[in-house]
């Protein structure tokens, strides 16, 4: 329990500084890394950022959703090259995340039966709040196809984001809120 809340305290802190970033000069940039990074091991989505950046700067709503958008997706494939090569430092990241890794999970998901469910899991992930960096790293341990796992990043972050980005585009400070929660 003093686990648990010392990870919410220390997500509280992570998330009230990235809408802090969302107000600095270098605020894309920053929106940049943190798209990256939160797909393969940073627990904070970049929405926190979208959405402030898009209410501060409306007319940048679609560079904004690509910006998150394409570093997203290289982060995922970093995210795929930590699963794939580095599965000790994968298992660690799974730990922080409060998941256990196991071999039978490899063996359940690289069979062709279950890389059809793999997919679509990958694909509700990479749309939903579900942990997209959890995914990125399995999706490296089981080899999925990388072709495959390439468009389905694009296709569900470029929605993702393309979406929260035009909501707060079009209601604007309204959305803050609901993020929040």
């Amino acid at each position: 329990m003093q686990h648990q809340n010392k990870t919410k305290k220390m997500i509280k802190k992570l998330y009230d500084k990235c809408i802090a970033w969302a107000g600095y000069k270098y605020a894309k940039q920053l929106l940049a890394l943190e798209a990256f990074i939160e797909s393969s091991f940073f627990p904070i989505p970049p929405d926190v950022m979208i959405i402030p950046m898009v209410v501060s700067k409306k007319n940048e709503f679609i560079k904004i959703a690509l910006i998150a958008t394409i570093f997203s997706v290289l982060g995922a494939l970093f995210g795929y090259y930590i699963g794939y090569s580095l599965e000790d430092f994968a298992k660690k990241i799974f730990e922080f995340y409060g998941y256990e890794y196991s071999q039978d999970f490899k063996e359940k998901f690289s069979t062709g039966g279950g890389l059809t469910a793999w997919l679509g899991i990958l694909f509700t992930a990479g749309f939903t709040p579900l942990p997209f960096k959890l995914l990125t790293i399995s999706s490296g341990i089981i080899h999925f196809n990388l072709i495959f796992f390439i468009f389905i990043c694009i296709f569900t972050r470029g929605l993702r984001f393309f979406l929260v980005s035009y909501l707060t585009y079009r209601f604007g400070e309204k959305i803050g809120p609901l993020l929040d929660k």
